[in-house]
């Protein structure tokens, strides 16, 4: 069942829509505890200066709000943040029409840091500790170097692959933020936060049963908030009660402890096809037709998380959690496919 619109006039309204649900101050941001009090201290020293921000390094998976909490940091100082992402900024060129442009204090945002072009990293590098940016013109003998002083800014940076940043890029953060996946308690506050924007009847059995079912992620609750929201409109009486968001989920293929069809496939895969593994990660990417990417970022978080899959030298290996929940037992003596080297 798609969530795309497919009308384009109706995009606009959607990610406006997106927009909202989400918080803009950090008494607002549910969640995260263990880095809520270090950042209002953070903030607090750094308005009494009168500076700005510290460089900030956000991670964790997908969905669980570091564009937000980017967004946030820079409301709480009273700047703007521009956001770009590191695929984006190609040349050194690039790099410096952004860096040039912002204003004494202001955020820059960069989605994805750990995907920056290792020459554009290398200026970086003095634009965040010294505020210059040397940019080098022309080649061979006629080369010559162009100081440009920046204003003080702040950059954060985002990455749900920390270890792929380079070093030096990573030491030059002066805070680093891990963000976990949330309990459901705290995704039902959530919920019936954007229950309120989304103008829909949400109680608090129908907030529980779609905060089980959403992998610790608000994104993912959003989104499924969305989408029982329609099925109540449509086949109940528009409340979304237990049943309706059980029923609506069921259709949506999520099951009771949110594995979606994806999650299912790859581990009904490894568990029918490779006996359990231990099974290379693009084997496995081949077999069920998805990106390897995208199953270590999107999908392997979570079920690693929830005990399902495990990450060995050897290769990916279901567990027998995986198993008893989809109810396919191992089979003994399979020809198990050889992981793949250097990706295990």
């Amino acid at each position: 069942m798609s969530t795309r619109h497919s009308d384009p006039a109706l995009a606009p309204q959607e990610a406006d829509l997106d927009r909202g649900l989400r918080p803009t101050s950090l008494e607002e941001f549910v969640g995260q505890p263990q880095l809520r009090e270090p950042l209002r201290i953070f903030l607090d020293a750094a308005r009494g200066r009168g500076e700005a921000l510290d460089h900030v390094l956000l991670v964790g998976p997908p969905g669980l709000g570091k564009t937000t909490l980017a967004h946030i940091l820079a409301y709480e100082v009273g700047v703007e943040a521009r956001v770009t992402s590191g695929p984006v900024i190609e040349r050194a060129g690039d790099l410096a029409g952004i860096l040039t442009n912002l204003d004494e204090r202001e955020v820059l945002f960069i989605d994805e840091i750990h995907r920056l072009n290792r020459t554009v990293e290398e200026y970086i590098y003095p634009a965040m500790e010294d505020f210059r940016l040397d940019i080098v013109l022309d080649k061979g003998p006629g080369a010559r170097s162009i100081r440009l002083h920046l204003s003080r800014f702040t950059l954060i940076g985002a990455t749900t692959r920390a270890g792929m940043l380079t070093s030096p890029l990573r030491s030059r953060f002066g805070l680093v933020v891990r963000l976990d996946f949330y309990p459901a308690e705290d995704l039902c506050r959530i919920l019936h936060r954007s229950a309120g924007v989304l103008s829909c009847e949400l109680d608090e059995e129908g907030a529980l049963e779609i905060a089980r079912r959403s992998r610790g992620t608000p994104r993912i609750a959003n989104r499924l908030l969305k989408r029982v929201r329609d099925f109540a409109e449509v086949r109940a009486t528009g409340r979304i009660t237990g049943d309706v968001a059980s029923d609506a989920l069921d259709l949506l293929s999520v099951d009771r402890i949110g594995l979606d069809e994806m999650d299912v496939r790859i581990l009904g895969t490894l568990l029918s096809k490779f006996g359990g593994g231990p099974t290379g990660l693009t084997t496995i990417a081949a077999a069920v037709g998805e990106e390897p990417e995208t199953i270590e970022e999107i999908y392997e978080p979570y079920l690693v998380k929830e005990g399902f899959l495990e990450r060995t030298p050897r290769g990916r290996v279901a567990t027998d959690r995986a198993a008893d929940h989809l109810r396919i037992p191992r089979r003994k003596g399979t020809s198990v496919a050889a992981p793949d080297l250097f990706d295990a």
